[in-house]
């Protein structure tokens, strides 16, 4: 059954609370133009195919029940990170319970998981309107991501912040039958290099897929990618999100 609320495993980065039944699963395709919108004028926007000729960073996800409500999973990026992660339903939100409430674990390395550890922790608040989207708020600590003190060795001291909590909020707008907004944000605390991650998107859903382009200020997918926050305010980058799911 289809959730009209609640398609999809993720926003745009950021889990939701959408149950996995048992014994079924879902693959997914995150990619993000590494080329800046903001970078030279509108023609060289134009002729760049608006920035879909540059490179990209590409991740591969697979996520699978091990039982109702329990899913485990693996997401692999071009750049060699690989995430392991886990998520468990707490409640749902039915009658007589307001909110859902999901707890999730990863972590993370870097190099095709040989080096750079982050781990993550956290939980995920639901809040279902009807038939209409549904709200989020997701408390995650990731620890770990300053990786230029991991690379600087124990010797040398950048920074006196090693771990970051990320506030995510987002949500999703159901605005036809089939046709949604999303978007998200994740301000930091701790370790928070750059700026403020935020994204947006438009979503259609065809069956057991989800199709979402999706414009970010950061190409970053992965926890600790994304705790490290955006680049600069006038960056943004395009990207899309592909989803199946086999139940």
């Amino acid at each position: 059954a289809v959730y009209p609320s609640e398609p999809d495993f993720t926003l745009i980065r950021l889990p939701t609370t959408l149950r996995m039944p048992k014994f079924a699963s879902a693959f997914r395709v995150t990619h993000r133009f590494t080329r800046s919108l903001a970078q030279g004028n509108f023609g060289d926007l134009l002729a760049d195919g608006f920035g879909t000729d540059g490179g990209a960073q590409i991740g591969l996800e697979y996520r699978f029940g091990i039982m109702s409500g329990t899913q485990i999973g693996v997401n692999r990026t071009s750049d060699k990170t690989i995430q392991f992660f886990g998520q468990q339903q707490v409640l749902r939100q039915v009658e007589g319970s307001p909110l859902g409430l999901d707890v999730i674990l990863s972590i993370e390395g870097q190099d095709n998981f040989q080096e750079i550890y982050s781990p993550a922790v956290g939980a995920v608040v639901s809040r279902k309107i009807g038939t209409h989207g549904a709200l989020y708020v997701q408390p995650i600590w990731v620890g770990n991501t300053n990786s230029f003190d991991a690379v600087a060795g124990d010797d040398v001291t950048i920074s006196d912040d090693n771990d970051t909590f990320i506030l995510g909020l987002g949500g999703r707008f159901r605005i036809r039958p089939k046709l949604y907004l999303v978007a998200e944000g994740a301000p930091r605390f701790g370790y928070d290099p750059g700026i403020t991650y935020a994204s947006f998107g438009v979503e259609m859903r065809a069956g057991g897929h989800s199709f979402q382009i999706n414009f970010s200020n950061g190409f970053g997918t992965t926890m600790a990618q994304m705790a490290r926050g955006g680049y600069t305010k006038d960056d943004w980058y395009l990207g899309f999100n592909i989803t199946r799911k086999f139940f």
